[in-house]
């Protein structure tokens, strides 16, 4: 694993932490942060966005019991990271799959 690998799926981590809900347990949030590294590493040429958002639909899909936002934009040469809350009918998403 790089260490962009690592600082890149910390940096989307640490912000997609700040808005789960419920709150992430240190156990989960390594879980998504290797998660993300993986989908950092396995992506050569494909959209850097897709790969992380389709990291943490899975995530959240695995688990069945979070919701959080998804990445709107990323530098990955600052580490920048920007998140979207998702959203149905207007109203934000409920974890453990009630809408």
């Amino acid at each position: 694993m790089t260490t962009d690998a690592r600082r890149l799926a910390a940096a989307v981590t640490d912000a997609y932490a700040a808005q789960a809900k419920p709150p992430l347990t240190q156990e989960l949030l390594a879980k998504v942060r290797e998660t993300l590294e993986w989908a950092v590493e396995s992506g050569a040429g494909a959209d850097s966005l897709e790969r992380l958002n389709a990291a943490l639909d899975a995530f959240e899909t695995d688990l069945d019991a979070v919701v959080g936002p998804r990445v709107a934009s990323l530098d990955e040469a600052s580490g920048t990271v920007a998140m979207r809350s998702r959203s149905e009918a207007g109203q934000p998403l409920r974890a453990f799959g009630g809408q």
